[in-house]
């Protein structure tokens, strides 16, 4: 290791040579020559550091796996495919990526606790043998499928105890009243399960559990600690704050591998209840800024004046006022409507899934957009075993028999990472 930690402070600075910059560099080329796969400028790049980048050092896709997704009862005739993440990370390594971000959630863990780590283990594993890089996201989509049946799915079922603030089935998205009533309570340190055990607690029990799986794995990149969190008012940002400082400091104690922190959803721009300043979303990071990330989503082609271009430009500012390094975990390409919320009579701008789509002149000005603002890395949306109703979030496709095979937004994806 001597000589590889001499090459990492090497890269970081610019010197004239001496015997001791060829000592190194002698070195570095005898390991090179035991270990031909290690990529030492990569090797450089694991621990977050700020600083923009020639070239992007982490690029793939996200996964979803079997046991660590809850499926939908609708698609769950689906086989999930022999060898599903032995022929997936060969296909992504042969397209030139080298990155996973892999979707998992706590209620999946919850559910069944035994395959989940059974399922950890085998995806840390293979990525070890394909030389992939994995940050390993704890997910949530309109909150929980306790409260959006049809499209949630993240927190468990035992963290809604009181149904008479948050019924079934009552919306878990942003503004709908039993989201923001137990996201409120989230934020306030308040929410406890069944057993009045507090829900910090366990959510930090649960990923030290994924830590313990995957900790030793040399694909192992870091840890994604709450995709996309919710925030209802100004307030709530200092308090997002001291929740992801807690979680960091616990974490701490276990791993010193990256450690994730997300943007917030919605991202408005004019909106004083939120107040969605630089400053404010600066507030969101915990106090230790020591190998962490900010990472963000990107569902739209950055064009000029576009809403992709102001949030891209927003969030790519808070990575340069903290030093945090800027991490696009989700990107794709959607279609967008315009239309009046029924929750709060506002004209708001949603997802349209079935006129959603991805072309090839678009993916390779995304790809190059965000090799030119210096991101640390970025993931593609998605590669599951599931289909999904907007055709360009499915890089595979699979049949009744199990048998898998890429779509053609694999093949866009793979011709854009060529062109970059």
């Amino acid at each position: 290791m001597f000589p590889i930690l001499i090459y990492s402070n090497l890269s970081l600075h610019k010197f004239t040579v001496t015997k001791t910059v060829l000592f190194a560099m002698v070195n570095c080329l005898i390991i090179s020559s035991f270990f031909p796969n290690i990529d030492f400028d990569l090797m450089n790049k694991v621990n977050a550091q700020q600083g923009h980048q020639k070239n992007v050092p982490f690029i793939g896709v996200n996964m979803k796996g079997m046991f660590t997704s809850t499926i939908p009862k609708n698609l769950s005739s689906i086989p999930f495919p022999d060898n599903y993440y032995n022929d997936s990370f060969k296909l992504i390594t042969s397209a030139g990526m080298n990155h996973i971000r892999y979707v998992l959630y706590w209620q999946a863990y919850e559910k069944n606790p035994l395959s989940f780590i059974k399922e950890l283990q085998t995806v840390a594993s293979l990525a070890d043998k394909w030389g992939l890089h994995v940050i390993y996201d704890n997910h949530q989509f309109h909150t929980s499928s306790w409260l959006d049946p049809v499209r949630g799915d993240g927190f468990p079922p035992s963290l809604f105890n009181d149904k008479t603030s948050y019924p079934f089935g009552s919306g878990g998205s942003p503004g709908y009243p039993s989201a923001v009533k137990w996201w409120s309570k989230w934020w306030n340190h308040n929410l406890t399960d069944n057993r009045g055990i507090d829900g910090w607690a366990l959510q930090i029990g649960f990923l030290k559990k994924i830590i313990e799986t995957v900790e030793n794995h040399r694909s192992t990149l870091g840890y994604e600690i709450l995709n996309e969190p919710q925030i209802q008012s100004a307030d709530e940002w200092e308090k997002i704050g001291k929740y992801n400082t807690f979680v960091a400091n616990e974490l701490r104690k276990i791993t010193n591998k990256t450690l994730v922190f997300d943007m917030t959803i919605p991202v408005v721009f004019h909106d004083l209840k939120i107040n969605m300043t630089l400053g404010n979303i600066a507030k969101l990071l915990p106090e230790n800024k020591n190998n962490i990330l900010f990472k963000i989503s990107l569902y739209g082609i950055p064009s000029a004046r576009s809403y992709a271009e102001q949030k891209i430009n927003l969030l790519s500012g808070v990575a340069n006022i903290t030093g945090v390094p800027l991490y696009v975990g989700e990107w794709n390409d959607v279609s967008r409507e315009e239309h009046i919320s029924s929750i709060e009579g506002k004209t708001v701008k949603e997802i349209n899934q079935e006129i959603s789509d991805l072309n090839q002149t678009d993916a390779n000005i995304m790809t190059k957009k965000l090799k030119e603002i210096g991101v640390w890395g970025w993931a593609f949306w998605n590669w599951s075993h599931i289909p999904d109703s907007s055709p360009d979030f499915n890089l595979i496709t699979v049949t009744l028999n199990g048998d898998m095979a890429t779509t053609k937004y694999f093949d866009i994806l793979k011709h854009a990472v060529a062109s970059t």
